[in-house]
């Protein structure tokens, strides 16, 4: 579908949300073949208008899927899970929101195109709303007062509304998207739909010569006298001046300039004491006595910059300090080897509480599964795509073991099995993670196929054999190496943890290459941090 065909339906539909027609809003979101995340959420917006929970929720699962870090997204998806009594899928939603804040205070939207600004509070809000249809209502307390910590714009008295309904056990409306508030296209691409003619209509030119017989084009004119201010280099015969004080127009002729304006002198001062200047592109008079000379020297060096250059500073705000030299100590106490779920409220809000069991879906995860199942039973065989120095791909059957595949890749690759790392990304998540299950018998390709594919991430490298992987990080910037027992990494490069040098400093792998580098160079997707049991 052309872009320019999508724009015009997505401006369509926009103009029937303002009209109130949420069905023509509809039919015009429906011709879209190729809808984006922002189509679906006005989609999505539409069926909440007409009632249509169910509609409103496959819209926005859609609109999830197209952009997986859309927090108001989940923030919208969560109002509706509630209505249709869905809380634990719409808690864990909150909980999305909330960690795609990315620590903010508030996401302004209005860039996209959604007038609309989302708050950390009230994310936090609607969690506390979740917990009162639960019947929980010493934790909705605590999130409000959670809430009420966070700063922002809107609050306004809701939150202290909120705390005395909760202490009185009176449910909380979830806060939604206002109605009628939807992604609308930049009116710069609307105004580019209009057809131009950048040609013209043809004219027919004769000659302005008396009895030329010359058919072509027009010759030239004389132009125009005009105005202009002539470039001066330096202070020498420099005829700029600059106006000592403010001088408003007294009569025909004359110019308002404010003070400290920069005008060019274009003639000599008259007997009235007047001079004629030029300011701004218009010729006037001015009293001299208000002018005076200004240097308009300037240096031919290179400006300055005045953006610093280079990898910002890291989160505590000063360079850290390189380690002791010395043998590094193990695992530090509490590492964990395995994934975890997004963070709970009371960890964004900086309240550390102790841990406890994941939640074990979300709606994401609930839907691929029914998809994968689905699917599994028509398809028998998963085609995989191996990301190399270049790519391959593959056929295999659903049931086949990991390390049958894994010999597979290394037959194709030309590269021994033992030196073949195969990794692959979760749902919703940036790292790699190794296939868990290569030498484990009873784990096949199911596990990791998905509509019938599977993609997997392909690295040679020495194994690490007396060595643990502790957990993954995923870099922040380039770090180069300062001395020959540092890590070198890019930007973007999943580094498997080791072991802990001290607060500020970790040693991984990354590349077949093992040494130390600052924390704060990256970060950690799938932190030691789990939903809390107070919660």
């Amino acid at each position: 579908m052309l872009y320019t065909e999508l724009l015009q339906l997505w401006d369509e539909s926009v103009q029937a949300v303002d009209a109130r027609d949420w069905q023509g809003a509809l039919n015009k979101l429906g011709q879209i073949s190729e809808p984006t995340s922002r189509t679906l959420f006005n989609t999505a917006s539409a069926h909440l208008a007409l009632g249509e929970l169910d509609l409103a929720l496959k819209a926005l699962d859609l609109t999830i899927a197209r952009d997986e870090r859309l927090a108001v997204g989940f923030f919208q998806r969560a109002a509706v899970m509630m209505q249709i009594d869905r809380l634990e899928e719409a808690l864990s939603d909150c909980i999305w929101a909330q960690k795609y804040l990315r620590g903010n205070m508030v996401i302004d939207y209005k860039q996209l195109g959604l007038r609309f600004k989302l708050y950390s509070w009230q994310a936090l809000y609607n969690a506390a709303a979740v917990y009162c249809r639960m019947g929980e209502w010493e934790r909705a307390r605590e999130v409000l007062m959670s809430a009420s910590q966070e700063r922002g714009g809107g609050r306004g008295g809701n939150i202290e509304a909120a705390l005395d309904s909760v202490v009185r056990k009176e449910v909380l409306a979830p806060l939604l998207v206002p109605e009628g508030v939807v992604f609308r296209p930049r009116r710069q691409d609307v105004e580019q739909l209009q057809q131009r003619d950048f040609l013209g209509k043809a004219k027919v030119i004769s000659s302005m010569i008396p009895n030329d017989d010359f058919g072509g084009f027009e010759p030239l004119r004389l132009q125009q006298p005009g105005f202009y201010e002539p470039k001066v280099d330096g202070a020498q015969d420099s005829r700029y001046m600059r106006m000592r004080v403010p001088y408003m127009a007294r009569s025909p002729g004359q110019l308002t300039v404010p003070g400290g304006a920069m005008v060019f002198l274009f003639g000599e001062e008259d007997r009235d004491g007047m001079a004629a200047v030029i300011y701004d592109g218009q010729r006037g008079l001015l009293p001299m006595s208000l002018l005076d000379p200004a240097d308009v020297k300037t240096s031919k060096g290179k400006k300055d910059n005045r953006y610093p250059s280079g990898i910002p500073l890291p989160p505590g705000l000063k360079p850290p300090t390189r380690p002791q030299a010395g043998p590094s100590p193990a695992a530090p106490p509490g590492a964990r080897t395995s994934d975890t779920p997004p963070p709970s409220y009371t960890t964004a809000t900086h309240a550390p509480l102790p841990a406890s069991e994941p939640p074990k879906y979300t709606a994401n995860a609930a839907s691929n599964q029914r998809t994968s199942s689905a699917q599994a039973g028509d398809v028998g065989s998963v085609v995989v795509k191996v990301h190399y120095t270049y790519t391959v791909a593959l056929s295999v059957p659903l049931d086949t073991p990991y390390h049958e595949v894994k010999e597979q890749i290394a037959q194709k690759l030309g590269q021994p099995a033992s030196q073949l790392r195969l990794r692959h990304k979760q749902h919703g998540s940036r790292v790699l993670i190794p296939l868990g299950g290569e030498v484990e018998p009873g784990c096949t390709m199911q596990e990791v196929a998905e509509a019938g594919r599977a993609t997997l991430w392909c690295q040679i490298e020495d194994p690490l054999a007396n060595r643990n992987i502790l957990y993954q990080m995923v870099a922040l910037y380039d770090y180069t190496a300062q001395g020959p027992e540092d890590l070198e990494f890019s930007e973007g490069d999943t580094i498997d943890i080791l072991g802990q040098v001290n607060e500020e400093w970790l040693e991984g792998h990354c590349a077949g290459n093992i040494g130390i580098f600052p924390s704060c160079f990256a970060y950690r997707e799938n932190a030691n941090i789990t939903q809390s049991s107070e919660l």
